[in-house]
């Protein structure tokens, strides 16, 4: 079976045989299943009433055993503070979220999933979950297994080791 990728691979083979184009063909394929998969995902939330980054925070606020700080939460979710003050303004507008003043320090907060938060969370956990999994149909678990292997590798390198 052949992908779009294949073909560019292909026209940049005849161009210039002397290119190893391997690392083109993972780099272009992982692009292009991240548009995709981002797009099912979105999908999935909007369903739901939400945004793919509404359920990013709230999960990461839901995984974590206490309460975040702005800097732990902007951490766990890979944005900026200012995209972060945003986000969470939004989310508390909506009931989500709240900000707590730490006992001794009023220049730091505290961000608390709400109860509607944390239900939002666990009734929309299990189906995304299962919807990653239809993305993903085509692998039984031992393709998974190595997948996650390769791109935690990548990832690795990339994001350097912790």
């Amino acid at each position: 079976m052949r992908d779009a990728v294949d073909d560019f691979l292909d026209q940049w083979a005849a161009l210039r045989s002397d290119l190893d184009l391997e690392a083109m063909g993972a780099v272009g394929r992982l692009l292009r299943l991240t548009r995709l998969v981002d797009k099912e995902v979105s999908r999935y939330f909007a369903e739901h009433g939400m945004e793919r980054w509404e359920f990013d925070v709230l999960a990461t606020l839901r995984r974590s055993a206490r309460p975040l700080t702005p800097k732990e939460l902007a951490a766990g979710v890979m944005v900026s503070s200012a995209a972060l003050t945003n986000r969470i303004d939004r989310l508390d507008a909506r009931g989500l979220v709240t900000r707590e003043a730490v006992p001794g320090d009023r220049r730091s907060l505290h961000i608390t999933l709400t109860d509607a938060g944390r239900d939002l969370v666990d009734d929309t956990v299990e189906g995304h979950v299962r919807n990653e999994r239809r993305l993903l149909a085509d692998l039984d678990a031992a393709d998974c297994e190595e997948l996650n292997r390769l791109l935690r590798a990548v990832l690795i390198t990339l994001e350097g080791a912790r």
